[in-house]
């Protein structure tokens, strides 16, 4: 059956779909050795020759499905490779999935941040997580400089205009002050994801982050994993994700 191009990419694990289409638009993509540069090409790999970057796909050998939940240190990269050589999610992994095709991580969290990132070679989930319209729960554990008063919290709460758009409404918990008094432990759980969205927001209620760490990715918890740890998804983490992500 014709697919399109992007998908069949993210089936065979080569990369997530919206990655799939820059590679299209780069011109790395080639059906039966013509280049493709545009998206909305179809394909069927079972009878077009498909190569990327010269590497033709294997139809009769489309790469299982693997889901990981790593524990990302600070100062890792959330991409596959990083054009100023500094150390990516990739590299924390056993060299057999590195062999894996297509691993990539779903999402991102910047390099200061830390914790629960989620690593599949499942195109189709990566691009439904990474929906807007799915507003999959992220929970974090997040140290602010100083002391925000419960109006503060409520307008956190309510929602903050960043680059002329309201974020929207999230839960915001005060759970303690450091032993000094100067710095105060919030989780906060988000339905939305934008870049750094938790440190422009606390900076422009004028308590800035002073650490940020991801504790939970809806219910998949990360609990004792420790700092460049990593696991495989348990089949009902799995399960759970395709449900959610199928709503709507």
């Amino acid at each position: 059956m014709d697919e399109r191009l992007q998908k069949i990419l993210s089936q065979w694990g080569i990369a997530s779909r919206r990655e799939a289409e820059k590679m299209i638009l780069a011109g790395r993509v080639c059906i039966n050795g013509v280049v493709v540069s545009q998206l909305g090409q179809k394909a069927n790999p079972l009878r077009d020759d498909i190569e990327v970057d010269g590497v033709p796909i294997d139809a009769a050998n489309r790469p299982g499905q693997r889901y990981l939940l790593l524990n990302k240190p600070a100062g890792v990269i959330s991409t596959c490779w990083d054009a100023r050589g500094r150390t990516t999610v990739l590299s924390l992994l056993s060299d057999s999935l590195k062999a894996s095709t297509g691993i990539h991580p779903v999402g991102r969290l910047d390099a200061d941040s830390t914790g629960a990132l989620l690593l599949t070679n499942d195109g189709d989930l990566t691009f439904r997580l990474t929906h807007p319209r799915h507003s999959v729960p992220k929970t974090y554990r997040v140290w602010v400089q100083g002391f925000p008063s419960q109006e503060i919290l409520h307008q956190w709460r309510r929602g903050v205009m960043l680059s002329g758009r309201i974020t929207l409404p999230s839960e915001v918990q005060l759970l303690k002050r450091s032993p000094q008094g100067d710095r105060t432990l919030l989780e906060v759980i988000l339905t939305e994801g934008r870049n750094r969205q938790i440190r422009r927001v606390a900076e422009q209620l004028g308590y800035p982050v002073v650490h940020l760490h991801r504790i939970a990715i809806d219910k998949i918890q990360l609990q004792q994993l420790r700092p460049g740890a990593y696991r495989p998804l348990k089949d009902f983490e799995v399960k759970a994700l395709k449900k959610l992500t199928r709503r709507g």
